[in-house]
C-alpha cells in the first residue's frame, strides 16, 4: 500500500488529512477512499503513469475510468480476452476492463431471483472514446449471451448481427469530423439489449436522441458534414451516380474539407450493414437518390432526419 501524505501543518488533536492513493500491483486498480480529500493533480498524475504503462483503463469505486490511447491496441479486445473475463470466477482479481464492468452487469442479472434491469452509463468529453466503448459493450453481450439450442443459437446470431451492424449506419448518418475527434457522435443513443431469463440475447432496440440537425447546413470552420454525404459523393459508382442524379463533387458547397479523410470503402459498409438490418436495396435507392430540383443534404435531412 502507498500512502501519500499531503503537505501542510498538523493541527493539534485533529488527525492529517490524506488522500490514498492504493495500488495493488496483483490487481492493478486504482481505489479513491471516500473520506480523504481527492486532488485532481494526483489523480491524473496515477492515470498518466498507467497510461505511460499501456493501462488505459483504471477502477474508482463502481467508476470504470477509461484513458483513449489515441492509437490501435487490438489485443486489449481480443474474443479471447473477452472469454477470459467472461469465465473468471472473481472479476476482481483482474485487470480494470471495459469487460468487467460488463460481465458485473450480466451477473448481477444473473444472481436475482427475479431478473433486474442493469444500466451502463457511458460518458466523457468528445474523443473520450464513448462511441468505442459502446460498440465493445454490444459486441461483449452479442458474444457472450449466446443458446447452446440450435434454432435459438441461430435467432441469437441474427439478433447480434443486426446490433453490431447498426454501428457502421448509426456512425455514417449520425458522426461528423471534429476538430477534436474524427468520428464525433452528434447524437445521444439509447441501446437496449434484451435478454430471457435464461440470459440469452433476444432482442435490441436503439433510441436517438439531440441530433444535431444544423450541422447539415452549417459546419464550424475546420469542421465536416455528417460521415454519409462524404461515403456518397465520393464512394458511389458511376451507374449509382447516374441513377441517383449525383452531380460532380466540387457543386457541393455545404461538403467542406473533402480531403481530410477517406470514406470511399466505409459507403460499402454502410450499405451492406443497411441490408443486413432490413433495408433493401430498393429503399436505399430511394434514401440515395436526389431529386433535380433539391439538394441532396435537404432530401436526406427530410427523409432520415424528421
Amino acid at each position: 500500500m502507498l500512502k501519500i501524505e499531503l503537505p501542510g501543518k498538523r493541527k493539534r488533536g485533529r488527525p492529517k488529512r490524506r488522500f490514498m492513493d492504493v495500488v495493488r500491483e496483483d490487481m492493478q486498480f486504482l481505489c479513491l477512499h471516500s473520506q480523504c480529500l481527492i486532488l485532481n493533480l494526483l489523480v491524473l498524475k496515477c492515470l498518466q503513469a498507467r497510461y505511460l504503462e499501456n493501462k488505459f483503463y483504471t477502477n474508482a469505486g463502481c467508476t470504470l475510468v477509461a484513458v483513449n490511447p489515441f492509437k490501435p491496441v487490438p489485443s486489449l479486445y481480443t474474443l479471447k480476452l473477452m472469454m477470459e473475463y467472461h469465465k473468471a470466477p472473481q472479476l476482481q482479481y483482474l485487470r480494470p476492463h471495459i469487460f468487467t464492468s460488463a460481465e458485473q452487469a450480466y451477473r448481477n442479472v444473473q444472481s436475482q431471483m427475479e431478473p433486474i434491469n442493469q444500466s451502463l452509463i457511458v460518458s466523457g468529453e468528445s474523443g473520450a472514446g464513448k462511441t468505442w466503448t459502446s460498440r465493445c459493450l454490444m459486441k461483449f453481450y452479442a458474444t457472450v449471451a449466446v443458446s447452446s439450442s440450435l434454432k435459438a443459437h441461430d435467432t441469437v446470431e441474427r439478433i447480434e448481427r443486426r446490433v453490431l451492424d447498426s454501428n457502421p449506419v448509426m456512425e455514417a448518418f449520425g458522426n461528423a469530423c471534429t476538430l477534436w475527434n474524427n468520428n464525433s457522435s452528434r447524437f445521444g443513443k439509447y441501446i437496449q439489449l434484451q435478454l430471457n431469463r435464461s440470459q440469452q440475447l433476444v432482442g435490441a432496440s436503439i433510441q436517438t436522441y439531440l441530433l444535431e440537425k444544423t450541422r447539415v447546413a452549417n459546419q464550424p470552420v475546420n469542421e465536416r458534414n455528417f460521415h454519409i454525404f462524404y461515403q456518397i459523393t465520393k464512394g458511389a459508382t458511376e451507374d449509382e451516380r447516374l441513377k441517383w442524379n449525383l452531380p460532380c463533387n466540387s457543386l457541393f458547397t455545404w461538403l467542406p474539407n473533402t480531403e481530410r479523410t477517406l470514406e470511399e470503402d466505409c459507403f460499402e459498409v454502410t450499405k451492406q450493414a443497411m441490408l443486413h438490418l432490413g433495408i433493401s436495396s430498393e429503399t436505399q435507392n430511394q434514401i440515395f437518390k436526389v431529386n433535380k430540383d433539391i439538394p441532396v443534404s435537404i432530401h436526406l435531412f427530410i427523409y432520415l432526419f424528421d
